[in-house]
């Protein structure tokens, strides 16, 4: 068994935090994204189902309310009488022509070509809207959005890091920077993080939202464990312990789709470092928090007690 496969047997069907994400905030819930925060990824896969769309009926309906958001935006720059107030209905154009590009080609309803028509149009939407009122930073968190929402589509059919992750990363630094006390930029800098696998950087954005919003805790101890994965995968045991205990200590989710530190840290204990006391404790302390035990780590334990 390979050093991952205990974590990818436990999350096979998954998303990653980054799809997760790009889908939680369509119809509903993208207007409530405070909840995302405490849902777990197998609950926000759920609501790609309920409300992205699951039919003909439904996804016209979709695509008329952008194209209606798109028409009304456009009249709101034509009847602008300020910068601010243009600046503000190119970012609202600039959002609809996002959300209806990443809607289009989550749902395979459009072709690439029309797909990236409609970001450019986004972005260049977003352009004007910062040029007109650049001290604005909310404008930069939407344009981050629609960049996050575009490497989401794009992380559904190839989990290598989407290019538009980067320009994410810096529209909500820029927020972040300008207020520090913006929890929620500081979740979605943090997801971002996460989704270049830059897990150093994800846990200090989420302790910094968590310092803000303790909805955010499981965020942090999530980051921690995959941080643990990670330099498991470098075989640098003793950081990977390190952190996987934090994860533990913290109270990660216990959803199968999370990173779960309770397994990774059983394969270390008894494929790599052989220290089967410090596994048989670790299986008590799982079995009391009633967390799941992969197969392959009940096998060595039982092994192990054998001897």
């Amino acid at each position: 068994m390979d050093q991952h496969s205990v974590y990818q047997k436990n999350n096979s069907g998954c998303v990653s935090h980054l799809l997760g994400q790009a889908i939680a905030h369509t119809g509903f819930v993208k207007t409530h994204p405070n909840i995302t925060k405490t849902m777990s990824l197998a609950v926000l896969l759920t609501g790609l189902i309920l409300f992205a769309g699951c039919g003909p009926y439904s996804q016209s309906g979709y695509l008329e309310r952008f194209d209606s958001d798109i028409r009304k935006a456009s009249a709101a720059i034509e009847s602008a009488k300020t910068d601010a107030q243009r600046a503000e209905a190119y970012g609202d154009r600039g959002a609809a022509y996002g959300e209806k590009a990443r809607y289009s080609r989550v749902g395979k309803l459009i072709t690439i070509e029309d797909y990236n028509k409609l970001f450019d149009l986004s972005m260049a939407d977003f352009s004007k809207a910062i040029a007109l009122d650049s001290g604005n930073a909310d404008l930069y968190y939407r344009r981050g959005y629609v960049y996050y929402g575009r490497a989401g589509a794009e992380m559904i059919y190839d989990r290598t890091p989407s290019p538009a992750l980067k320009p994410a990363k810096a529209d909500f630094s820029v927020v972040v920077a300008r207020n520090p006390k913006n929890a929620q930029a500081w979740d979605m800098l943090g997801l971002t993080d996460a989704s270049l696998g830059e897990w150093t950087a994800a846990i200090s954005d989420f302790t910094q939202e968590t310092a803000l919003d303790a909805n955010a805790q499981d965020r942090v101890g999530d980051a921690y464990c995959n941080r643990g994965m990670q330099y498991s995968g470098e075989k640098k045991y003793d950081l990977a312990e390190a952190d996987l205990k934090k994860a533990i200590d913290m109270g990660t989710h216990p959803d199968p789709c999370e990173c779960d530190p309770y397994n990774q840290l059983l394969w270390i204990y008894t494929r790599q470092t052989h220290e089967s006391d410090k596994a048989q404790a670790l299986a008590a302390k799982a079995r009391a928090a009633k967390r799941w035990i992969a197969p392959e780590n009940l096998q060595q334990l039982n092994a192990a007690k054998a001897r």
